[in-house]
């Protein structure tokens, strides 16, 4: 399954000291996002995709935040990536920048597709770590982990990026990483991505209330 232009996928994911942390919290919100018109989930964890699965009926993009966190932490091992498909994940994503890992990317990419059977999405965070996912077999590219390898978060999304990739690459491009507004998924369609992904501003009431109160 690759996501057909103009999809919103809403990333469903929540730290441990959130009140929605864990499946039961989880499951509400990928609901909530496939009444709202969400085209795809994007979750960490086999419980929560387990229980997503079993409850909406979208695609869902699976992850498995258990690799080193100042390195290859999303998906790092064809052992992270087994079980997101067993429980229901449509496609996995993984950290595909051209940092360390501990096991080479075209080899776990083939893995999962001769293995598993699914597409995979690689997060990267500079065209050149685009180009390489798509070189190893990697199914579509997102900018998932732009401005999150090093120096100070930016504000804004990261558009030149996505216009990067897409004068780059043949395969879709996925958006993700600070969008916030309808006129931030605007912008992104109009740089070239095939998808946008939406998380803290949609799944993070926390976040949001902090946002407006410091405002």
């Amino acid at each position: 399954m690759i996501l057909p232009r103009g999809s919103l996928v809403v990333s469903c994911q929540a730290p441990p000291a959130s009140p929605f942390h864990g499946p039961a919290g989880m499951t509400l919100m990928a609901r909530a996002a496939a009444l709202g018109g969400a085209a795809g989930i994007r979750a960490n964890g086999a419980s929560d995709i387990a229980a997503i699965h079993a409850d909406v009926d979208l695609p869902i993009i699976g992850i498995s935040k258990t690799g080193d966190p100042d390195g290859v932490y999303i998906t790092p091992t064809f052992a992270a990536a087994a079980p997101l498909v067993s429980a229901g994940a449509s496609i996995v994503g993984l950290d595909a920048t051209l940092r360390p890992r501990p096991e080479t990317l075209s080899g776990l990419i083939a893995r999962i597709h001769g293995e598993l059977g699914v597409p995979v999405l690689a997060d990267v965070d500079s065209v050149p770590a685009g180009v390489a996912a798509a070189s190893a077999g990697a199914d579509l590219v997102a900018t998932t982990l732009s401005g999150y390898t090093g120096g100070p978060v930016p504000s804004e999304p990261d558009l030149e990026l996505v216009r990067g990739l897409a004068a780059e690459l043949s395969c879709p491009i996925v958006a993700e990483g600070r969008y916030a507004t309808p006129a931030d998924v605007s912008a992104a369609f109009d740089a070239g991505a095939t998808a946008v992904v939406v998380g803290t501003a949609i799944t993070n009431p926390t976040a949001i209330t902090r946002r407006l109160v410091e405002r």
